[in-house]
């Protein structure tokens, strides 16, 4: 029993990735649900996904992102995550205009078995030009620019981007008190899922500099350019997994 409580501790150390953060910060394009139209706009949808992790053990979870309408060009953005070792609620009230992502007021809670619940909360006040917030019960404030995006805005606006032909992507994203660039790029637009598979598949990456962890996305334009899978490679070559299950497009 001891052993298995360190294994799974380890597993949400800092640095390390659980299902759950996984889910949050690799799940990119869970709103990867358009039409392929040249500057599409938003419109309501939920993704469903399975998350699976192999690190010794296996385990496995899942996840949904949900999009929808609040009038006046303002959305409500959601994802939730379940798994056996945590679960996550992450919401964005965001104002899309013209084809970019406004973030208003962002929320983040975590909580699960043998870890800490970690929440975060970031209100932007784009007339006063500064956003406030609260990481790990600390307050901080930030002098914000055009452009800057949070942790769930940036998904939006990348999946956006891909859909009018960008395939070099770069963000600044707030996110714990501070900004950092967020690097995206398409890799293959001729990319198949599996041996299997007879679709042809756009695949995208994280850019990381000095870094051995990579991760990879598929999405498949004969679904509506749905994010269909999702892989992360650790250093010691562990991986962590999202495979879509359902998803229901509004409009």
């Amino acid at each position: 029993m001891f052993a298995a409580q360190r294994i799974v501790s380890a597993l949400l150390t800092k640095g390390r990735v659980t299902i759950a953060s996984l889910a949050c910060t690799l799940a990119l394009v869970l709103s990867a649900a358009a039409h392929a139209e040249p500057v599409p706009d938003l419109f309501p949808f939920e993704v469903s996904y399975g998350a699976s992790m192999e690190k010794g053990i296996s385990l496995n979870g899942s996840a949904r992102r949900i999009l929808t309408s609040q009038g006046n060009d303002v959305w409500l953005y959601r994802t939730e995550v379940k798994s056996f070792i945590a679960d996550l609620d992450e919401s964005l009230i965001l104002k899309w205009e013209e084809g970019q992502v406004i973030p208003l007021r962002y929320r983040y809670s975590l909580s699960g078995f043998l870890i800490k619940d970690r929440k975060q909360s970031i209100d932007f006040d784009w007339k006063a030009g500064i956003a406030t917030g609260k990481y790990k019960s600390k307050d901080f404030e930030i002098e914000l620019e055009k452009g800057i995006l949070d942790p769930l805005g940036f998904q939006v606006q990348l999946h956006q981007d891909i859909l009018n032909g960008k395939r070099e992507m770069e963000y600044q994203v707030l996110d714990r008190g501070k900004i950092d660039s967020e690097r995206f790029a398409v890799v293959n637009d001729d990319a198949a899922l599996s041996d299997d598979s007879q679709s042809s598949l756009l695949k995208a990456e994280k850019v990381r500099e000095d870094s051995k962890r990579e991760t990879l996305m598929w999405f498949d334009p004969d679904k509506n350019f749905v994010l269909v899978r999702l892989i992360q490679v650790e250093p010691d070559g562990s991986e962590y997994k999202l495979e879509l299950k359902n998803v229901d497009l509004g409009g």
